[in-house]
């Protein structure tokens, strides 16, 4: 929008310009002819035209309050009278007849186009009527094409004049529209910027949960079997803690990996079912018996299908070592449906009274979400754990 700054300079330039070209009628009027009138007569011309100045200045914005179409159509009816009075009085001068153009500039400025024909009408008459009683009607029918030729160039000026301003207007507002939308989008860049870290911390998370703390879980799984046979079978005893340090170097190897390229995945290099059968075979190793059946024909997968149904089967596989006290543990990874895989690790251990899970299964979940998935899980005490992971793919 125009500022008010701007709107009210365009209305004093619209109030000079006329009083401008009033005085310059007058001025124009008396230097050529010398006003030769009566003295009371000639002060009753200058009193009218000042009445007439001060009545269009302040005139038409009154009469607009009063009523936005009734009120300044009585305007220019009273304008127009004065003007054939003034033009009367002054002896139907020629330059005098310039005081009914302010007249029209306004009506094209603000008025719908039949009214503003109808104040031009009103102009013409404003002149011809006091040429007619003043000289004769056919000097007046001449008067009335001259004051057409310039209330014609008047009312063409003023709506080239009226379509700039309201061309800079536009402007404006849509130049505040920008700048409000420019601003809008940074809010929305800085949202979207808050979000993606969030995200990416996110993503951290899992991912340190998911490697580092898969492998120290295991690591310690060996070493709390070493130190149970470390007396009575010193060779199991060493086995274990061998396990337990291939399975800290694996770790390093992936933290360093993770530190590297914080987006390489552990499938990238090879299949699927490869990588998650070495998981399983992992598993075993660490001494509760694992089996791994592959269902279906294994197709290509995206990456990060890949990556969900692997740290999935990671992550079942470390809450069996952490808390299900198994003997036993199954995964089955199912591409029996050609637009869906599905990946199942269950146990028979003790059981949960909640399948909410904690961090680790909260990841999962929130893996599996971001891929349009679901994630269900099943357990009872003492009727093992079941975590159930299904995505397109």
């Amino acid at each position: 929008m125009a500022s008010p700054e701007t709107a009210q300079d365009d209305e004093h330039r619209g109030e000079l310009i006329f009083i401008l070209t009033v005085v310059g009628a007058y001025a124009s009027a008396s230097l050529v002819s010398g006003f030769p009138l009566p003295a009371p007569r000639s002060a009753v011309l200058w009193a009218l035209g000042v009445i007439f100045v001060l009545f269009g200045v302040r005139g038409y914005e009154l009469t607009w309050r009063i009523h936005p179409l009734a009120g300044p159509l009585a305007y220019f009816v009273l304008q127009a009278a004065l003007a054939g009075v003034i033009i009367y009085l002054s002896e139907a001068s020629g330059l005098m007849a310039l005081i009914v153009l302010p007249l029209t500039s306004q009506a094209a400025a603000d008025l719908p186009r039949p009214w503003i024909m109808v104040v031009c009408a009103l102009a013409v008459v404003a002149l011809a009527v006091p040429v007619g009683l003043v000289a004769d009607w056919i000097g007046a029918l001449g008067a009335a094409v001259s004051i057409l030729v310039g209330i014609v160039f008047t009312v063409s000026f003023t709506n080239i004049a009226v379509s700039e301003a309201r061309a800079r207007k536009e402007v404006e507002r849509l130049a505040a529209e920008l700048s409000d939308a420019n601003q809008r989008l940074r809010e929305y860049a800085a949202q979207a910027e808050d979000l993606a870290t969030m995200e990416e911390r996110n993503r951290l998370a899992r991912e340190i949960h998911d490697t580092l703390g898969h492998h120290l879980t295991a690591v310690n799984v060996q070493l709390e079997a070493a130190r149970a046979v470390l007396e009575s079978d010193p060779d199991r005893a060493r086995q274990a803690v061998e396990n337990a340090q291939a399975m800290t170097k694996k770790g390093l190897a992936d933290v360093r990996s993770s530190v590297a390229a914080l987006r390489a995945s552990p499938v990238e290099q090879r299949p699927l079912p490869e990588a998650v059968g070495a998981l399983v075979d992992e598993f075993d190793a660490s001494g509760i018996v694992a089996e791994f059946a592959l269902v279906g024909e294994p197709r290509p997968l995206p990456p990060e299908v890949q990556l969900a149904l692997y740290r999935s089967a990671q992550e079942g596989l470390t809450n069996v070592r952490r808390h299900a006290r198994a003997s036993w543990a199954r995964v089955r990874l199912d591409y029996g449906d050609p637009n869906r895989v599905r990946l199942t690790v269950e146990d028979n251990g003790v059981g949960a009274s909640s399948a909410d899970g904690g961090f680790g299964l909260l990841g999962v979940r929130e893996r599996v979400r971001l891929l349009d998935g679901e994630m269900r899980t099943r357990t009872a005490p003492r009727e093992g754990f079941t975590l159930d992971v299904e995505v397109p793919g």
